[in-house]
């Protein structure tokens, strides 16, 4: 394959996954919003939907203000401004898609091109809170069906590994960032660990990943931060989880080896971390510092991601 139809395949699966994460994000903080003035904490939790995604100081750069939820849903969502909004990713995966069009199945580049055309229906100030739950959904379906029609339709190919290792890698990023926010920046110092506020955050969180029924289902007990840390990072069952994500990553990069002839430095990065995940629990993690954890985590993620680059797209 070439290096360019293996980059576009990769960075198609990176985008319409940044597009699913960023419109779960922005569900999650729009429930967070509806909070009972009893509840209310000094926390802004739009300031904290833009940090999950990376794209606060990007932010300030553009509005030099405190967020406010319309401007964070307009960057979030369609400000060309923003590289990672969800406007900004659809347009890029379809543009990738076209450059690899005879790489997809019919039904992948349908999904796509569909999505391209319906989201022109949409724009930035026009959303009120229902219009916002549909333009959402929109987004969620669309990632569901693009990955759906993928996992039933390619060839088990180097064309369907690289588009699952763009898949994976922006998935455990999204879930280390969600995570960590919610740890470190979400709750404010003086509100009590353990009260309202405090679970109906974690709550939020573990919708923003469609994992609010399975943490019962494994735990059998009510919402506990370490327990959430612990589906979100180290519990293989949960598919979003950072230890499934590398379970997956590795498979598919010990796949791509085996076709190729040889492995490199990105399958050795990838079994290093897996090795590390499966290797602790999350006692340990947090002993040592959840945050630091995941800050780790992101580093040594946003190498694999260079890693595979060097080794097969450029």
């Amino acid at each position: 394959m070439l290096s360019r139809t293996a980059d576009s395949l990769f960075w198609l699966s990176r985008y319409i996954e940044r597009a699913e994460n960023t419109a779960r994000i922005i569900d999650a903080a729009s429930r967070l919003a509806t909070l009972p003035s009893g509840y209310g904490t000094s926390t802004n939790e739009w300031e904290s939907a833009l940090a999950a995604t990376g794209c606060l100081a990007a932010f300030h750069d553009v509005y030099g203000e405190d967020p406010t939820a319309e401007a964070a849903v307009d960057f979030l969502a369609f400000s060309p401004q923003n590289p990672s909004s969800i406007k900004s990713c659809l347009e890029t995966a379809r543009f990738n898609a076209r450059a690899v069009r005879t790489a997809l199945t019919a039904e992948m580049w349908e999904t796509i091109n569909s999505a391209w055309l319906e989201l022109k229906g949409y724009g930035p100030g026009e959303l009120d809170l229902a219009q916002l739950a549909d333009f959402l959904r929109f987004v969620k379906r669309t990632s569901l069906a693009f990955d759906g029609s993928a996992y039933r339709t390619m060839l088990r190919n180097d064309a369907y590994w690289f588009s699952r290792l763009g898949v994976f890698i922006e998935r455990s990023d999204a879930t280390a960032r969600l995570l960590d926010v919610k740890y470190h920046v979400l709750l404010p110092p003086e509100t009590l660990v353990g009260g309202g506020v405090d679970y109906f955050q974690w709550s939020a969180v573990l919708r923003a990943v469609s994992a609010q029924t399975s943490y019962h289902w494994v735990y059998r007990q009510s919402l506990k931060p370490w327990l959430v840390a612990d589906l979100m990072i180290l519990n293989t069952q949960m598919p979003r989880s950072l230890a499934a994500c590398y379970e997956s990553l590795t498979r598919n990069l010990d796949q791509i080896a085996q076709v190729y002839g040889r492995q490199g430095s990105s399958q050795r990065a990838a079994r290093a971390i897996y090795t590390k995940l499966v290797g602790t629990d999350i006692d340990t993690i947090i002993a040592g510092g959840l945050h630091e954890f995941l800050s780790d985590f992101i580093t040594e993620n946003n190498r694999l991601g260079g890693l595979i680059t060097e080794q097969y797209l450029l």
